[in-house]
């Protein structure tokens, strides 16, 4: 079978690790057909958008997609964003952003004694703080106003906790759910009952409620108490953040944007950035991207595939080499070569 991939490279160091992705992926000799779009800042830039208006139609068409990062200094942030990425998600409904925090051997940690960290995001994709609704009034004047509507519905909660539990009896049977039902006593109460509705259904999981801001100083302080951990968009997104550096910094940073048991077309990236300022210099941490094309493999069906990828950056990551930011002094194609050449 071919698998048809639809790549966006994206902005600043993005086309540089994507680069890299792709070169471990052929190395595996796996039937990848790779489909390479122009999207992004330079994109809008020449045509007044991020990507075109069927864009939605043409990522439909592929198996999945492999995305670099987006955002450019000439683009306002909240245009880039909305331009693409989450159009994307919105579009194709993936609901599910799945981010894996493992610290691997060889990895400096900023933690004293390097715990073991292995814990699993699963981060509602979709609605949330981040559904879009709302707008500004009185533009201009001293009373301008901006309202920002957050939504939780019944079913967009319960489809991302039901999976989350999935995963849980998967893993160690521990489940923490991040909330704030304590202030935001409408989405996060709902969102609480539901949590509370679905771990009925999953009594072999044991279920942890945590407020976010209790949960991020957790995460520091104990993270070895923590292994799957459910969370609506906002939280999600600033709580992986955290995951991430607790891994060894944002190089290392992997995710899946998924419509579980759906076959809707899937979006894999590291989130790391666009990281402008050191785009162009062969000093971007490609492991991110790759073990986010390792996730892509899984998800395509090719699990063997998609362990040799990870045992192979396990070893890099392991024996070296590896780039600035992780103790090594290698460059980004460097460290690709190292696990293509392990694969």
């Amino acid at each position: 079978m071919t698998h048809r991939i639809a790549v966006i490279p994206g902005d600043g160091a993005g086309p540089e690790v994507v680069a890299e992705a792709r070169k471990a992926v052929d190395a595996l000799d796996l039937k990848v057909e790779w489909n390479e779009l122009p999207w992004g800042s330079a994109y809008f830039h020449e045509t007044g958008a991020m990507m075109p208006a069927d864009a939605i139609d043409v990522a439909r068409g592929h198996d999945a997609v492999l995305l670099g990062a987006v955002g450019d200094p000439s683009v306002p942030d909240h245009v880039s964003l909305w331009g693409l990425l989450l159009p994307l998600r919105q579009g194709l409904d993936l609901w599910a952003n799945i981010r894996p925090a493992r610290l691997l051997e060889g990895i400096p940690s900023p933690l004293a004694g390097a715990p073991a960290v292995d814990m699993l995001f699963v981060r509602e994709n979709t609605e949330g703080e981040y559904s879009g609704v709302g707008g500004r009034a009185h533009v201009g004047f001293p009373h301008e106003v901006g309202v920002e509507t957050a939504v939780f519905t019944r079913e967009g909660v319960r489809r991302v906790v039901e999976h989350a539990f999935e995963l849980a009896e998967g893993r160690s049977g521990r489940l923490t759910s991040a909330t704030k039902s304590n202030a935001s006593r409408y989405g996060y109460v709902l969102w609480d009952e539901v949590v509370e509705e679905v771990g009925g259904e999953h009594p072999d999981v044991e279920v942890d409620r945590a407020l976010v801001d209790a949960l991020a100083a957790r995460m520091v302080s104990n993270p070895l108490s923590l292994d799957v951990v459910v969370a609506s968009n906002l939280f999600g997104d600033v709580l992986t953040d955290i995951a991430a550096v607790l891994q060894g910094g944002m190089g290392m940073a992997a995710s899946a944007s998924l419509a579980p048991g759906s076959g809707t077309t899937a979006i894999f990236e590291p989130v790391h950035g666009s990281a402008p300022d050191i785009a162009g210099k062969g000093l971007a941490n490609p492991f991110g991207a790759i073990w986010s094309a390792s996730l892509m493999l899984d998800h395509l069906g090719e699990s063997e595939a998609a362990a040799r990828l990870m045992r192979a950056l396990e070893a890099v990551c392991k024996d070296g080499p590896r780039t600035r930011d992780i103790g090594g002094e290698a460059s980004t194609s460097e460290v690709g070569d190292a696990v293509a050449a392990h694969v």
